[in-house]
């Protein structure tokens, strides 16, 4: 049995890029407290782990699946108590 099967899972390298972040960080806020998303790259995603610190400071935990050099994999998970300020029906 599968844990990652619930698991949103963004796999940047099939997106263009002006649309990566928008769909990333719209998974993202979505997340309900204590949710996961995996973010998959060819590239060492540490810009968007920039943008995510500084957007939602304490919020969002990374968490390096896989580091290059082909393919980097990221887990991200919201806080338990980043509270609810977004629409994700909580």
């Amino acid at each position: 049995m599968s844990s990652t099967q619930n698991i949103p899972l963004i796999d940047v390298r099939t997106i263009a890029p002006a649309e990566r972040h928008p769909r990333i960080f719209g998974t993202l806020t979505a997340l309900a407290p204590g949710g996961l998303m995996h973010v998959t790259s060819d590239h060492d995603p540490r810009p968007l782990h920039y943008q995510i610190e500084t957007r939602y400071p304490d919020q969002f935990q990374w968490q390096y699946l896989e580091q290059g050099p082909d393919v980097w994999r990221v887990e991200i998970k919201r806080s338990e108590s980043s509270g609810c300020d977004c629409a994700c029906g909580h």
